[in-house]
């Protein structure tokens, strides 16, 4: 499956009862419904993923929720294109002048 975990150790950084406890907890908290919000008007698309709101070394679950697949995407790219924007591009060392 494109994105998702491919290329990423995120899973490995998730803590053992992820999938069995915390992921199912947040998932029935919020009704199985993605909980993010547009113009005022809740996403009605069935929730399949749980996003971190903040820090994402908190799992504790007021800092999660539940949001569709192409909700959680949306973000996860927003979020990496954030983190690549931060990390100056690697550049040839310039040649000195006197050099030229």
């Amino acid at each position: 499956m494109p994105g998702g975990w491919q290329g990423s150790n995120r899973k490995a950084q998730l803590p053992t009862d992820w999938d069995s406890r915390i992921r199912p907890l947040v998932l029935e908290r919020d009704g199985h419904q993605c909980t993010e919000v547009d113009g005022g008007v809740r996403c009605t698309q069935k929730a399949t993923d749980v996003d971190h709101i903040g820090e994402n070394t908190d799992h504790d679950p007021a800092n999660l929720r539940a949001l569709c697949r192409w909700h959680h995407n949306r973000r996860s790219s927003a979020q990496g294109n954030r983190a690549r924007k931060r990390v100056p591009e690697k550049r040839r060392p310039e040649r000195h002048p006197g050099l030229l």
